[in-house]
């Protein structure tokens, strides 16, 4: 019994140690998706503070593919030693494994480290569509069963599932045309071949300042920094309840050192309170938010949840 309790005393002190003198050489951080993309700068921005704050090289390593699996996948099989992390989104975590099998199980396969922004997205239509206001925009659809139109990214895309969730609890019906990215899916809008869409204020808020796009709120409960005049849909439409962002956050291998989880999450929400950080994410219409790895895991089991519910209710499948 003594030298059970002796080794297992031993494995704190050692796991302690490690903690303490981590990082001691440079940390791979795998973003699945290319350059330039929203995960991919919320991604360098933290980066670069935790190399500020631990004195130790955070290298960012694009590994795009298969909708964010190839580069997720990739962590989940890595080494549990906290050099090499995440950057976790939404898409390849909470939506993914709800429309098709994956080579990793988002629950068990990784450990959550901290979120890192909330990606609001906006209801826009063409500026000439006669409606004021967002309950005039749903009743003018709800009369019209089918008669609209409203665009994403692509079937299953959180654009997707955040315009069926908003027309289910509208109660309207409109036709969806799935695009291969935003930009074509807006772009239409603007055109008026196209109705409306609920896409991420980062993708459309500069359309909207210009006068080609009208919104009529925002997805989140909360006011989004990046456009602080424009209400939140759940206030305007009158629909309690409807509060939906796409999330960015830091993850590592399953397996990783607790106190390692511990220490990164807590740099990264100290990261998080700088104010050239926090304009940085509110540039590119991003709303920093931050969690301990507890509170993170909680959330990811809750939004898987919330995705399958809303894939189900909307019977959505890939081709």
């Amino acid at each position: 019994m003594k030298r059970i309790s002796f080794l297992i005393a031993s494995l704190l002190c050692a796991e302690i140690a490690c903690a303490q003198s981590y990082p001691n050489r440079a940390v791979k951080v795998i973003v699945p998706w290319t350059p330039g993309q929203a995960t991919d700068i919320a991604a360098r921005v933290v980066a670069q503070k935790l190399q500020e704050a631990l004195g130790q090289a955070f290298v960012i390593d694009n590994k795009p593919g298969a909708g964010g699996a190839i580069g997720t996948d990739a962590v989940a099989k890595s080494p549990p030693d906290g050099y090499t992390l995440l950057a976790a989104s939404s898409g390849p975590l909470s939506i993914m494994p709800n429309l098709q099998k994956t080579p990793y199980e988002p629950l068990n396969d990784l450990a959550p480290i901290s979120l890192v922004a909330a990606t609001p997205f906006a209801l826009v239509t063409h500026p000439a569509f006669p409606a004021n206001n967002a309950k005039e925009f749903i009743a003018l659809v709800k009369a019209n069963p089918g008669k609209y139109t409203f665009s994403s990214s692509g079937t299953g895309a959180t654009a997707h599932l955040f315009t069926e969730l908003f027309n289910s609890m509208a109660q309207i019906q409109a036709r969806h045309v799935p695009y291969k990215g935003s930009a074509p899916a807006i772009t239409d809008i603007i055109n008026g071949q196209i109705t409306y869409t609920i896409e991420t204020v980062a993708a459309t808020v500069g359309h909207i300042k210009a006068g080609r796009l009208k919104t009529f709120g925002v997805s989140t409960a909360r006011r989004t920094a990046a456009m602080p005049d424009v209400p939140p849909l759940a206030e305007t439409a009158e629909l309690p309840g409807y509060d939906a962002a796409a999330w960015i956050g830091y993850a590592a291998p399953a397996g990783t050192p607790r106190e390692v989880l511990v220490r990164l999450s807590a740099e990264i929400q100290k990261a998080l309170q700088s104010g050239d950080l926090k304009d940085r994410m509110v540039n590119i219409g991003l709303d920093p938010v931050s969690s301990t790895p507890d509170e993170m895991a909680a959330f990811m089991r809750r939004e898987q949840e919330r995705y399958a519910a809303i894939i189900k209710a909307a019977n959505i499948r890939l081709e």
